[in-house]
Parts: C-alpha cells; sequence; structure tokens
C-alpha cells in the first residue's frame, strides 16, 4: 500500500490528508511516537521499539520520500543502543562503586527480574540484585550497600541516557525530515 500519494502541502507547508490510509497511519505513527516516549521511563512500555515504529510509520506516511531506508537503519542502531544501556548502566554504576563481579552480574539481573515486577522492581531490582550478589561474596552490608547505591546511580545514567538517544533519534528524523531529505 502506497501512502504517501494523499498529501498536499498548501499555504505554510500544513498538510491536507485526504486519503483515509494515510491518516491511519499518521495516526499511529502519532500514538507510536507518544507511546514510545512514556515507555522511555514507564517499564511496561517497550520505549525505543514503539518510538522507531511510529518513526518508521511517519516515513511510511510519505511514502518514503524524505527519510530513507539510511536514516531508518541508523534510528534502528539508536533504538538497540537504548537497550544497551539500560542493562550495562546499572552493572557499571556498580563497578564504579568497587562493587564485585558477582555485585555487578547481581545488579544486571536484578534490573532483569525488576522488568516483571513494575516500577518499583525496576528501581529497586538492580539494588537489590548488587547488594544480594555481593553479600554472596561474604563482604559486611556496608559494601553490600555501597554497591546497591552505585547500581541504583547507574540506573539513574541509564535512564538518561535513554532519553538522550531518544531525543536523538527524534532529531535525526525531524533534521532528515525538514532539511535533508530528498524530495
Amino acid at each position: 500500500m502506497r501512502a504517501g500519494r494523499a498529501i498536499w502541502y498548501r499555504g505554510r507547508g500544513v498538510p491536507i490528508v485526504s486519503d483515509g490510509w494515510t491518516l491511519l497511519i499518521w495516526l499511529g505513527a502519532a500514538g507510536c511516537v507518544a507511546a514510545g516516549l512514556a515507555g522511555l521511563v514507564l517499564p511496561v512500555l517497550p520505549g525505543a521499539p514503539l518510538l522507531l515504529i511510529g518513526l518508521v510509520l511517519a516515513a511510511w506516511a510519505e511514502d518514503f520520500a524524505y527519510v530513507g531506508p539510511g536514516t531508518l537503519v541508523v534510528l534502528g542502531v539508536l533504538a538497540a543502543l537504548t537497550y544497551v544501556v539500560d542493562f550495562l548502566a546499572s552493572a557499571l554504576g556498580a563497578r564504579r562503586f568497587g562493587a564485585s563481579s558477582r555485585a555487578i552480574v547481581g545488579a544486571a539481573l536484578g534490573g532483569l527480574v525488576g522488568l516483571l515486577f513494575g516500577l518499583a522492581g525496576v528501581l529497586l531490582g538492580p539494588f537489590v540484585g548488587a547488594v544480594l550478589g555481593e553479600l554472596s561474596t561474604r563482604r559486611g552490608l556496608a559494601d553490600a550497600g555501597r554497591a546497591g547505591i552505585g547500581a541504583t546511580l547507574g540506573l539513574a545514567v541509564g535512564l538518561a541516557l535513554k532519553i538522550a538517544l531518544a531525543v536523538s533519534m527524534l532529531a535525526l528524523f525531524l533534521v532528515d525530515r525538514f532539511f535533508w531529505g530528498t524530495s
């Protein structure tokens, strides 16, 4: 299905949609982008994939006339990087605070298990995992607490990096659409 042929621009570049399918694609794109942005901070929604799907739908709505496959591949890589950042941030934060390798593995596993328990699990999972990992090496509670704090700070840094990657995805799409895109 070709979607982009039904949009004309009149006046100041305001789109006029005359095709029902194109309108549905645009609405789907807007919904996916909004849900993707919310999903960056809400653990129940896969933020980066939804954002990517929304941007692909937006490109499709214009028949890929402005945003092409190269840009979409770069957007896909940025979306994948959000997951790498998410999993590594807690573990590296724990390492920065002197955690053992077991605590780092515990923080990563705690983050994964925490996804099953909603927002509280996402926030507490890396902390609890790092503390349990550190305690398994027979270190004291103070060292375990430091490892847990490092994992939690890493989680906060990871969230900031995920948001930065998502903003980069949106900026790249908009710059390609309005400044670099071919028509």
